[in-house]
């Protein structure tokens, strides 16, 4: 798929404020310097400020530059993608960041599938026998289950929130299960939580899950403490 000028234009400037060319409240240059710095039309960077805009990036203002937001504050989901997706490595603290929102949303969509689908459920674990020890299976083996687990809930809503970092929550999967000691943990869930679900325990299941996504971020914590 060949990539619009707006969207190019687009990406370089999302680059230019994480890299602090501009800070938040910095007014951006006007549409013509900046149609004349990118060599476009004005049309395209109109194009590309909306983007901007509708990822809470900008805010832009009738007959003034468009102002620079703080996009921790303004952002929605695409701020995130669009940041981890300017990263060629994912930065430590945005897994802990990821960590810390599946303790939460984890739990709830697991709990909708269980009391709605438990059979098929069980049956996302049957490649579970075939799963070698190495980080890209258990990247692999983890999204499908998660995904798959998510889409049998009942809200959609949960779905969508996990389609959002599609393409980023395999990198983040991958340098989380670099470890052994992550592999070995989630591989004991996996069977726990199987076992529970099987015997029709839900609320075994769901403790299990919640537990899980602690000793993840906890995991995680000591591995960028160096172990301590």
């Amino acid at each position: 798929m060949i990539e619009r000028s707006s969207e190019k234009i687009t990406k370089q400037l999302i680059r230019s404020i994480l890299e602090k060319e501009w800070r938040a409240n910095d007014p951006l240059p006007p549409e013509r310097e900046l149609a004349t710095h990118y060599q476009v039309g004005r049309p395209t960077i109109r194009e590309a400020l909306q983007r901007l805009e509708r990822d809470g990036w900008i805010t832009i203002r009738k007959g003034a530059p468009a102002v620079v937001n703080d996009y921790w504050k303004h952002g929605n989901l695409m701020t995130i993608v669009n940041i981890l997706q300017h990263h060629d490595d994912i930065p430590d603290e945005f897994i802990v960041y990821m960590l810390e929102l599946r303790i939460t949303l984890t739990p709830a969509y697991v709990r909708d599938a269980l009391l709605h689908h438990r059979l098929q459920i069980i049956s996302l674990f049957i490649p579970l026998q075939e799963l070698t020890d190495d980080p890209q299976s258990y990247a692999d083996f983890d999204w499908k289950l998660q995904k798959s687990i998510a889409e049998l809930s009942n809200n959609p809503i949960f779905l969508l929130i996990l389609n959002s970092f599609q393409d980023i929550y395999g990198k983040m999967a991958e340098k989380y299960f670099l470890e052994p000691s992550h592999r070995q943990a989630s591989k004991h869930y996996y069977e726990q939580f199987l076992e529970a679900t099987l015997r029709g325990d839900l609320d075994q299941a769901e403790s299990l899950t919640k537990e899980m996504m602690s000793t993840s971020l906890e995991l995680w914590k000591t591995k960028m403490n160096g172990g301590i």
